[in-house]
């Protein structure tokens, strides 16, 4: 997916696999949009793309919600969301030029930045990550200095896993490839993965498993998840940034609220979601407070602060992340938030 992230609902891969392929042809109806390079004339429309970090799901709620309401197209805008396969690069889609926007986390565009990639962060789709740690029930792992000694299933190279590695000083914990499948998690009750909370405990608790979760922003590593914009793109067109983000904070604000209209759309897009399941998804996130951060009015939804991605940045800077040094305000803008 991204450098130090973890594919959501991966155990389902197959199922989205197959519902991908119809998935550009259903969002090219669902939303009337054109090909990036058509013009505007006929519709009045500027089109845009977005391109997601994974297939439809209720973690993008508020960009389906600002699509089936009409917020984009009020602006002027014909957004069309391009899903992301599992092996595939949402920062390098965008870099290239295969869309203008993106879905991602601050550390990734951090290091996207030093290693002299175009985008820019332009607002926040979540203020804290919902990643974690999952263990069983009965497991006598309860922090995370406890971890010294297992075996976690994680994608690699995850940069929060050196993170904790590094400020607890583990010196025997050891990485092994996330299979982006709960059945060794339900198989093996000493099995320890990393997941979305949004996710996988879904399905755990439904196979009838007990279980624990950690969540790694409780080790203070806490990116946001962004979404971002090419930095051409913004530079010529600061008018449809600006119009693009406040649909998308209308959208998230009404998705909390009313998610039936996204999720309908969702659900035709990806037909591996199912009712149940994104009801969990869409309470998680309420429940954790990813979306709105502590003020659940949605105030607060997009917002950023210097503070977090400057200390975001030193985090990168102490790992070796980020082995070109940069001025942390060169990847992200707050210009565009109300």
């Amino acid at each position: 997916m991204r450098p130090g992230s973890f594919m959501r609902q991966g155990f389902l891969h197959s199922a989205c696999t197959l519902a991908a392929t119809t998935l550009m042809s259903l969002a090219a109806l669902l939303t009337g949009c054109h090909s990036n390079d058509a013009p505007a004339g006929k519709t009045g429309l500027l089109p845009v793309r977005l391109q997601a970090d994974w297939y439809p799901q209720p973690e993008q709620g508020g960009y389906f919600t600002a699509i089936a309401k009409g917020y984009y197209q009020v602006e002027g805008l014909d957004v069309t969301i391009l899903p992301l396969g599992q092996y595939t690069s949402g920062l390098q889609v965008v870099s290239s030029g295969g869309a203008e926007f993106g879905l991602g986390a601050s550390d990734q565009i951090l290091e996207a930045v030093s290693n002299g990639l175009p985008v820019v962060a332009v607002g926040a789709t979540m203020q804290h990550d919902p990643q974690a740690i999952m263990v069983h029930k009965d497991s006598p792992i309860h922090d995370f200095p406890a971890l010294e000694g297992h075996s976690i299933a994680a994608q690699p190279g995850s940069t929060w896993f050196k993170f904790i590695v590094n400020k607890y000083q583990l010196k025997n914990v050891r990485e092994t490839p996330a299979t982006h499948s709960i059945a060794n998690f339900i198989a093996d009750p000493n099995y320890i993965q990393q997941i979305f909370v949004t996710s996988e405990p879904f399905f755990v608790r439904n196979a009838g498993v007990d279980y624990r979760t950690m969540l790694i922003s409780s080790a203070g590593y806490d990116p946001y998840r962004v979404f971002f914009a090419r930095k051409d793109f913004m530079d010529q067109h600061p008018d449809a940034v600006a119009k693009f983000v406040r649909a998308t904070i209308k959208g998230w604000q009404d998705y909390l609220r009313d998610p039936g209209p996204a999720n309908a759309l969702i659900l035709k897009l990806n037909p591996a979601q199912n009712p149940a399941q994104m009801q969990y998804s869409l309470q998680a996130m309420k429940d954790g407070g990813f979306i709105t951060g502590p003020d659940a009015s949605g105030a607060s939804i997009g917002k950023m602060t210097p503070e977090r991605w400057a200390a975001t940045n030193q985090q990168l800077t102490t790992l070796g992340i980020i082995r070109k040094p940069i001025d942390p305000t060169t990847a992200y803008t707050l210009k565009f938030l109300p």
